[in-house]
């Protein structure tokens, strides 16, 4: 399966504040919409409900209406989806995201670095374990929004039969800091030689925080490939390895990175 491309759907949407069943509506009407194939559908962070900081009442369990939803619709798209939600595991809210495949296996990664700037660390837990998704021979790291500020945590491994492909964040990163936003994604693709995918959503929160989108795919020397800009939209773009392939080739910087497992 190696070298072949990977289609994947970027999903930049408004959301209905702390209402999961308008927005798995609003998605499922959005899926639908696409109407060329698709390999794998990218959501934003916490896409029924908006970044909440009430687990307590919005909170499901991984048989709950959100995962069942994401199985259904995958099954139907014939598609992975990706995107995370609030989840309570034996009575610890995470900040999850979720890699359905169309037959109805999943596997999960806990968000790592809570955004303590907005209580985020007071409501969920962290989680300590990543997330490697494999889809048609490409490995894809999964992260979540705050993540992206810390390069040691997508840090490309020295093993280079462990190297991933393409970074996906899901976030909900304000308008106010766009700019980092924006840096660091391409920061992180040039530093990893990757491609990198950047899902934010747009619109106004129940706390009167605005979102800008910038939703963002990234090539490996940081040339911004796609760009949502700041409205609702959906944008499906086929990726090729070999242009990864040619930079890693062309420019091994990888193979001078430092062994940061042995420095810490």
């Amino acid at each position: 399966m190696a070298n072949q491309p990977l289609t994947v759907s970027l999903i930049q949407s408004t959301l209905a504040w702390e209402d999961a069943d308008a927005n798995l509506r609003h998605f499922e009407e959005k899926i639908d919409s696409i109407g060329e194939r698709t390999e794998l559908i990218v959501l934003p962070e916490m896409f029924s409900t908006g970044f909440s900081m009430s687990p307590e009442k919005l909170a499901e369990t991984m048989d709950g209406k959100t995962v069942n939803w994401m199985k259904r619709v995958a099954h139907k798209k014939q598609a992975v989806i990706t995107g995370s939600v609030i989840i309570n595991d034996e009575g610890h809210y995470y900040n999850r995201l979720i890699w359905m495949l169309p037959n109805g296996q999943y596997g999960y990664y806990n968000k790592r670095h809570l955004f303590s700037y907005a209580d985020e660390h007071n409501h969920y837990s962290p989680g300590d374990k990543k997330l490697t998704g494999s889809l048609k021979g490409w490995k894809i790291n999964l992260q979540v929004c705050y993540d992206l500020r810390f390069p040691v945590w997508n840090r490309q491994p020295p093993e280079k039969e462990n190297r991933y492909d393409i970074l996906i964040n899901v976030a909900s990163w304000p308008d106010k800091r766009r700019t980092m936003w924006r840096t660091l994604l391409t920061a992180r693709a040039i530093e990893n030689q990757c491609f990198v995918i950047g899902v934010n959503r747009v619109g106004i929160d129940g706390n009167g925080h605005g979102y800008a989108g910038d939703s963002l795919i990234i090539d490996p020397l940081g040339n911004i490939l796609v760009d949502l800009g700041s409205d609702e939209k959906i944008v499906t773009h086929t990726f090729h390895k070999e242009d990864m392939e040619k930079v890693r080739s062309h420019f091994p910087f990888l193979e001078d990175a430092d062994n940061y497992l042995i420095m810490l």
